[in-house]
């Protein structure tokens, strides 16, 4: 069945406004608008923090998903289950989960 005549289907004008701005935007060079308000975004919550006292920090973690670290894991547990105070510390540690 061909879409001719009454039963061809347009996009709504709202949709093709954004179409055109966007080719338009394209030709001008001008970046996005969801760029822009990101940024603007991320920048007043960060001042939003800053007022309330607080300040950034990057911090750095052992990677959990790598074989280095499973094998590091693995091999303290071992140490850790061969020691005589094993009993006592597996004790303490289902005190404080209850």
């Amino acid at each position: 069945m061909s879409r001719t005549g009454k039963n061809k289907r347009r996009p709504s004008l709202a949709l093709a406004r954004a179409k055109s701005a966007r080719k338009t935007a394209k030709t001008k060079g001008a970046k996005p608008a969801h760029a822009a308000s990101s940024r603007q975004k991320v920048r007043a919550h960060r001042q939003r923090l800053r007022a309330k006292g607080m300040r950034p920090i990057t911090i750095w973690v052992p990677d959990t998903r790598s074989r280095r670290f499973a094998a590091e894991a693995r091999r303290q547990c071992k140490l850790a289950n061969k020691s005589p105070h094993a009993a006592d510390d597996q004790a303490w540690v289902d005190a404080m989960s209850d």
